[in-house]
């Protein structure tokens, strides 16, 4: 008996897993969580993208610790979180479509050939079936909550890694805020995280908000006009499930008490 053929004009196979998650979707909190680089799934298809899976462990391939701070977060909060299964690799879901890093050849450093010579049709195919349902799900949670009248703030998790392979140098920093013109949150959690003893704060380091070529905070924030403020961790802190106990803990914190200065109401 022959195996089955499969479908050239679809890339998830039967046994892929679905690309969006979503946890807390009812969540009563204020605060709309995201990831963008929460796994590092690539389809059976793409044979995996013919890397090492060490390639695929690293910070190129997913955002380490993130997604275990984030779920640890929205528990605390009763907050909805929606997040990415798929590889940064496969397509990257934070870059709009007209940027080259969007399916990136290169990255620090490492050579993705199966990312090499792409037709307009496979292209396509990543973006359909795993970024556009990843920010379909995100624009169906906030225009629920926008006619059901209920106050959002969008909250984007990322990690870091303390230094590039290609660029090797140390960053200092324990967590960094990336923002663009819209700072009406990002204000407030900075404040309180300058607060926290003991913590590096960047600002918009090791990364900015690129209008650009960026996706997530520039359409679901910004142009939305959504306040929001957008999280880089360092990725050696949260790497154990200790380390994302505390750093959600943290942000639990310094997030109700961002909020109550951003509405007015301390307590």
């Amino acid at each position: 008996m022959t195996a089955p053929r499969r479908d050239a004009h679809r890339l998830l196979g039967p046994d892929d897993p679905e690309p969006v998650g979503l946890r807390n979707p009812g969540g009563a909190s204020p605060f709309v969580l995201i990831c963008d680089h929460a796994g590092n799934a690539v389809p059976s298809m793409l044979d995996g993208l013919e890397l090492e899976r060490a390639e695929l462990d690293r910070h190129i391939g997913i955002d380490i610790g993130i997604h275990g701070v984030s779920e640890r977060l929205a528990d605390r909060l009763d907050a909805p979180l929606v997040f990415q299964r798929y590889s940064r690799l496969v397509v990257e879901c934070n870059r709009r479509t007209t940027s080259p890093d969007s399916i990136a050849l290169v990255s620090d450093g490492t050579v993705i050939p199966g990312n090499a010579g792409l037709s307009d049709e496979a292209r396509a195919l990543r973006l359909r079936e795993i970024a556009e349902p990843y920010h379909r799900q995100i624009v169906a949670i906030l225009d629920a909550r926008t006619e059901a009248g209920i106050p959002t703030i969008l909250v984007s998790m990322h990690s870091f890694t303390p230094s590039l392979r290609a660029r090797p140098f140390d960053r200092p920093w324990h967590v960094g805020l990336c923002y663009g013109a819209d700072t009406r949150f990002t204000l407030p959690v900075l404040a309180e995280l300058d607060e926290e003893e003991g913590v590096v704060v960047g600002r918009n380091e090791p990364y900015g908000v690129d209008m650009a070529k960026d996706y997530s905070i520039p359409v679901h924030g910004e142009e939305r006009g959504l306040p929001y403020v957008e999280f880089e961790i360092r990725q050696d802190l949260i790497a154990g499930a200790e380390g994302q106990a505390e750093w959600a803990e943290r942000l639990e914190r310094v997030l109700s008490q961002a909020y109550g200065t951003f509405t007015g109401d301390p307590t």
